[in-house]
């Protein structure tokens, strides 16, 4: 992706997140130069990915495959693994009509998606075989609202401002925008979007960007290359 389109999607991010009544954190404004300034006070944000995030898979068609998201606070894997402590992460994404977020799964994630604004949240979803890869042909189980739903192989569940979906490990899912954008809240335990995220088909979880001008806000995958020491 060219920076350019980066920064285009961000500056239309924030439009959309402060149009449904949503006040990011102050980091979320700073500039590449503010965040290398404050990058050992933020050494938590930092190291806990927080931040922006644009992707388009590494399909080259971000509007048909991708996503823009923010990871507003997420915790440490040390503290989910001994059971106490800051075991949570919580994010915004923006997912806009028809564009896909790929089926994948997790292995350490639950999380609820959250419609927290906008149009129609769809939610395809599949189920795991006995050894949890994706299986075109099993269902399960999910959480609507905190109601049990047994869902069919590839049922398309819908879902309006302020309903919700649980997903837990082993449960395939891709979602995208029905009639409109849609603001999208996720609550879950410790997020790694570097290694917890298989995807059914080979994608490239970030973009390769193209630097055809400066960045208006650091992207997580940015963050190696712009705060080492």
């Amino acid at each position: 992706m060219k920076r350019s389109h980066v920064n285009r999607i961000l500056t239309e991010a924030e439009g959309m997140i402060r149009s449904h009544g949503f006040a990011l954190p102050p980091f979320a404004a700073w500039t590449p130069e503010e965040m290398i300034a404050n990058k050992t006070a933020a050494r938590a944000l930092i190291e806990a990915r927080c931040g922006w995030d644009v992707t388009d898979y590494g399909g080259g068609d971000f509007d048909a495959l991708g996503l823009a998201l923010f990871t507003l606070r997420n915790g440490r894997l040390a503290d989910l693994q001994r059971g106490g402590g800051m075991c949570y992460a919580e994010k915004l994404l923006i997912s806009k009509q028809d564009q896909v977020a790929p089926m994948h799964t997790h292995v350490i994630k639950a999380e609820d998606i959250i419609n927290r604004g906008g149009a129609t949240l769809i939610v395809e979803l599949y189920g795991s075989d006995d050894d949890g890869n994706y299986a075109e042909d099993r269902g399960g189980t999910v959480l609507r609202d905190g109601i049990a739903y047994d869902f069919a192989p590839g049922e398309r569940l819908a879902f309006a401002p302020g309903e919700s979906v649980t997903l837990m490990p082993g449960d395939w899912h891709a979602f995208w925008g029905e009639g409109g954008d849609v603001l999208i809240g996720e609550v879950s335990t410790v997020n790694d979007d570097e290694t917890d995220n298989i995807f059914r088909d080979p994608v490239g979880r970030f973009s390769t960007i193209e630097e055809d001008e400066a960045p208006i806000h650091l992207l997580v995958s940015d963050y190696a290359t712009w705060l080492t020491a």
